[in-house]
């Protein structure tokens, strides 16, 4: 497969871009600072400058790709539309329901998922994300109407990658006072199933450990 992984320069999407290379695809890293690319360019593996406020240069480099694993985040400093502005330019490419699956990271306890997490998941996101989780809300209708599977994660650790992980819908979400951690390495490696084999498009699920 030919896969596109947005924000491959970040804390998940470094393990993204590893394991898609690991896995024998040929991986497009889509990034705004080429230079923060840690892995070496080669015949699989490519590395594609973009910007999220400019749909055109996604679209170019969509072209020909069957799958787009987005793990984009917000940064300190950062603009506080870039979730929706990297959905947009994502959905924009499945013009028509063609295009590539798109594979997009959320945060469970936000949009959809507030009231599945519980009252004690949904003060601790609003105290630490605040006005982010508008953008995070945003951005995962825009996705989801674009058929995309997205992902909700618990709290994200560095942890190794769970030989027992499994990946379920939301209205399956584990009932618990506060979500389990799960590896970044680990919701990579589910993120990486699903745009293997699509089971969830158009749905809300959660990587578990």
């Amino acid at each position: 497969m030919r896969i596109a992984i947005l924000a491959a320069t970040g804390s998940t999407g470094r393990h993204l871009l590893e394991q898609g290379v690991y896995r024998r695809h040929t991986v497009v890293a889509l990034v705004r600072n080429p230079a923060g690319v840690h892995l070496r360019a080669t015949q699989t593996m490519q590395t594609v400058q973009v910007d999220v406020q400019d749909p055109t240069s996604i679209a170019r480099a969509l072209d020909e790709v069957d799958a787009v694993v987005s793990g984009l985040g917000l940064t300190k400093g950062g603009r506080p539309d870039t979730l929706t502005a990297g959905a947009v330019a994502l959905a924009a490419a499945r013009t028509g329901g063609t295009g590539p699956h798109i594979v997009w990271l959320g945060a469970y306890g936000s949009g959809r998922s507030a009231q599945t997490g519980g009252p004690a998941l949904r003060l601790i996101l609003k105290l630490a994300l605040g006005s982010e989780l508008v953008d995070k809300a945003a951005a995962d209708e825009i996705v989801l109407r674009a058929g995309a599977t997205v992902f909700h994660a618990g709290p994200l650790t560095n942890g190794p990658l769970s030989a027992t992980r499994r990946t379920v819908a939301l209205e399956d979400a584990p009932h618990r006072l506060l979500p389990r951690t799960v590896s970044r390495a680990t919701v990579a490696a589910a993120m990486l199933d699903e745009a293997e084999n699509p089971r969830y498009s158009g749905h809300i699920v959660l990587p578990l450990p």
